[in-house]
């Protein structure tokens, strides 16, 4: 093997420095030891499913396509997949220079695309996906075992934590095992392996460090043996984000944006996923066996201001939310719940991590409210509303709030969020929910920056600084003789040859995503609210 890519969801130097110092992670540390590493830049917003199509693109969302978990039409949403990426991988450059590659749980890649060499999905695919070539899933589990996408969803309500967290270890080995295999058969010149519960354990087990050192060194043990086994000359370590404490507030921008008239909210139709929506065939099975009473008595008690939002905390506070969760159809309860009424809104937060506002634009939107002759006047106004927030402590919400374009740009910019609003040291949080304006925080979330590393014969570099997200697919490239796009938005971190103009590329016709169990998934780890 040529080059190694080794992605580490959520890595940074606040959670490897102290496992380093411990001697937990010999073999991670070696290739830090031995080569160049430094912090990592992400992007904004630093979220899995837009910011490893923008690492193994080599460009930012406006110019790879996709801007969150999940993909708008008008109103309409879906969850993204490999053909909402309308970009080169560096495992298609690679097949265009005549070289073959093993892509072993990298996000967003199914349905994937023909190349030279192997692919096996991550995050985001469907649980039984399809794989480059196609047979190859029953191949690796054949060989290997019962490989999953996911952990088993029913540890969650029926086994212990201590057996839901086995189930990751063992997702986490086998992504190792399963790179190895596809060296053994395709003998590839480009490995790149994608590890996610490093990033799963903190939202899941947030501040059980046991359990994160438990994670790395399943991790640690299963890069010995790629290296031994692979023996690549070039070892490349990145991560898409880093990952923190949350010590500040989660802000309901939307009820913020209700009081100022920019939402307008609804109990009716369709709305982005919701967690309760989610989960209700799972607690408490088909949906027609709802009693139509239930629903009715729920959006009478709305009438009296008794929605979701002031009924959760009043179940919480005599330990029956649980209870209720598990015997009362959700949808009853979300009946009587108010969230954004998109089409009729000037302006809304769709999903908390777009990280900005979505403005409702006359001649783009379907039912646009803003004249477009008025969008730079609109959208300036409510930047500076937006900058005047304040916390209760009445510190800056935001460090910055920004035209899109300071970060996104690109032939598809215009299907992202009009305005980011980045939270002030990323303390902070952003909810889609209407309901109290301010509420606790996730205890762990996204920080902006990772980590990255560069070890062997490609690590001819003084050091790694201002290294950004975006560098990471020149440098696979310029590691392997292949020169960068010239439209890539990165830089490699080592020598190789100048960039040059590809031809254009043409990614395909679209696919949807009909899963609701990887919905659920995201929902299970806050992604949908």
């Amino acid at each position: 093997m040529k080059t190694l890519l080794v992605g580490l969801d959520a890595a940074c130097a606040n959670v490897l420095d102290p496992l380093f110092e411990e001697g937990a992670l010999p073999n991670l540390r070696q290739i830090f030891e031995d080569g160049k590493h430094g912090p990592l830049e992400s992007q904004i917003p630093p979220w899995t499913a837009s910011a490893w199509p923008s690492m193994y693109t080599g460009t930012n969302p406006g110019k790879h396509g996709v801007f969150d978990f999940l993909s708008f039409d008008g109103y309409e949403w879906d969850l993204v997949n490999a053909s909402h990426v309308r970009r080169r991988t560096i495992w298609e450059y690679l097949d265009e220079a005549g070289y073959t590659s093993a892509v072993v749980n990298v996000p967003v890649t199914a349905p994937p695309r023909p190349f030279d060499g192997a692919l096996i999905p991550g995050y985001l695919a469907p649980e039984h996906p399809e794989c480059h070539p196609k047979g190859l899933l029953d191949d690796v589990r054949e060989e290997l075992g019962d490989y999953r996408v996911y952990a088993p969803r029913e540890t969650d309500e029926s086994q212990s934590d201590a057996a839901k967290f086995e189930s990751y270890l063992d997702l986490t080995q086998s992504r190792g095992q399963a790179l190895r295999y596809l060296d053994e058969r395709f003998d590839p010149d480009f490995g790149f392996v994608q590890f996610q519960k490093t990033d799963a354990v903190f939202h899941d087990f947030p501040g059980d460090d046991e359990k994160v050192r438990a994670i790395y060194e399943v991790v640690d043990d299963q890069l010995r043996a790629i290296l031994d086994e692979c023996e690549p000359d070039t070892v490349i370590v990145a991560s898409d984000h880093g990952m923190g404490p949350y010590s500040g507030h989660e802000f309901r921008i939307n009820e913020y944006l209700k009081g100022s008239g920019d939402v307008v909210t609804t109990r009716d139709g369709d709305s982005v996923p919701s967690w309760f929506q989610l989960k209700d065939q799972k607690l408490v099975g088909d949906e027609e066996t709802t009693h139509p009473a239930i629903a009715r008595a729920a959006a009478f008690a709305a009438k009296f201001g008794l929605t979701y939002q002031r009924g959760k905390s009043i179940l919480e506070a005599f330990g029956l939310a649980d209870f209720v969760g598990r015997h009362v159809p959700v949808s009853a309860v979300f009946a009587a719940s108010e969230r954004v009424d998109r089409a009729n809104s000037r302006a809304y937060l769709r999903s908390p991590s777009e990280l900005g506002i979505r403005m409702n634009v006359a001649g783009r939107d379907p039912k646009g409210e803003i004249p477009s002759a008025e969008y730079d006047r609109a959208r300036e106004e409510l930047m500076t509303r937006l900058r005047e927030i304040e916390t209760p402590e009445g510190e800056p919400l935001f460090e910055s709030v920004t035209p899109r374009e300071e970060y996104i740009y690109g032939p598809y910019a215009d299907e992202a969020v009009d305005i980011l609003c980045v939270p002030r040291e990323f303390e902070h949080s952003l909810s889609s929910l209407i309901g109290d304006t301010w509420e606790e925080p996730e205890p762990y979330n996204h920080k902006r920056d990772g980590i990255a590393a560069v070890s062997g014969e490609g690590a001819d570099v003084a050091e790694l600084r201002d290294a950004t997200i975006f560098d990471v697919a020149p440098t696979v490239l310029a590691s392997m003789g292949v020169a960068p796009d010239e439209t890539m938005d990165g830089q490699s971190f080592v020598p190789g040859p100048d960039q040059e103009a590809y031809p254009e590329f043409d990614p395909g016709d679209r696919a949807t995503t009909d899963d609701t169990a990887v919905e659920e998934r995201l929902a299970d780890l806050g992604y949908l609210e």
